[in-house]
């Protein structure tokens, strides 16, 4: 399986984006020294498709299959691709609070801590539905992993899409997110224009 290698504060960095976007409270120090060549539109575009994918940690070819998804469904293809990605298994536990950042929350649902409506589900691009409750297993709930867990995360804000049982280690998706309720610093039509070319 390919694993993203890059140390995430360099990432950011050339990124432009703030590392606590992705659950991490360390700064960087050093400054990202830019020419002053002005970005072309392509360059844009490929830099809001790397941000994404970067964020939600999804490569390049699971990334095009979730915008192909995008595009066949109802509505805006941007802001389809935004709720799909939104709705992975491995970024609703760390929005949930149940992990620090999502590469902790992508391990978590790999190791089968996580269940689904009562079944073990360790796909991280498993798709959540309304409805759906997710729960760390019972036999993981009081491991000091999750304890350290909550006392960083815990003050974390929980989405108004999701309800949290932080105590119990479980939480509800009430609805699928909207745009507005997604605050990832991504452009996704920039995204649309460069797989629409």
């Amino acid at each position: 399986m390919a694993v993203n290698r890059v140390p995430v504060l360099k990432r950011c960095r050339s990124l432009g984006l703030e590392p606590m976007v992705l659950g991490y409270d360390k700064k960087s120090r050093r400054t990202l020294t830019r020419s002053n060549r002005k970005m072309s539109e392509y360059g844009l575009q490929l830099r809001e498709k790397q941000k994404a994918k970067f964020i939600y940690g999804v490569l390049e070819k699971p990334f095009r299959n979730y915008y192909d998804k995008a595009d066949r469904q109802k509505g805006m293809t941007g802001e389809n691709l935004m709720i799909m990605l939104e709705s992975r298994l491995d970024n609703v536990i760390f929005r949930l609070a149940f992990a620090r950042t999502r590469r902790e929350a992508r391990q978590i649902v790999d190791h089968k801590h996580v269940t689904v409506n009562g079944k073990v589900v360790n796909i991280p691009s498993y798709l959540v539905k309304a409805g759906d409750v997710i729960e760390i297993k019972e036999n993981k709930k009081d491991s000091a992993r999750y304890k350290e867990i909550l006392e960083v995360a815990g003050g974390r804000i929980v989405p108004a899409w999701l309800d949290a049982d932080q105590e119990n280690l479980k939480g509800t998706v009430k609805a699928l997110p909207t745009r507005e309720e997604i605050d990832v610093p991504v452009d996704e039509m920039l995204i649309v224009e460069l797989y629409s070319k």
